[in-house]
């Protein structure tokens, strides 16, 4: 093969794998972000407090589990 076309070659294994590794780290961040989502219960007490509200744990835990269901109504509308 002359060297034009393994220039080529190597050019068009670049593009693919950027495009495809882009999609693959979005996906996983995708479903990171998910799981772990970045606002953590000890946060959402702390801005609790800030605002003058007494956090309880039913309040907290219904607020968490209200974010996750919003996430996952996003994502499934993204689809």
């Amino acid at each position: 093969m002359s060297t034009g076309a393994w220039i080529l070659i190597v050019i068009i294994g670049i593009l693919l794998g950027a495009v495809g590794g882009f999609f693959l780290s979005r996906r996983y961040m995708m479903n990171y972000f998910q799981e772990n989502p970045p606002i953590s219960e000890e946060m959402l007490r702390g801005m609790m407090m800030q605002m003058g509200q007494k956090p309880s744990e039913r309040k907290v835990k219904q607020i968490m589990a209200s974010m996750k269901a919003q996430s996952k109504a996003a994502t499934k509308k993204k689809k």
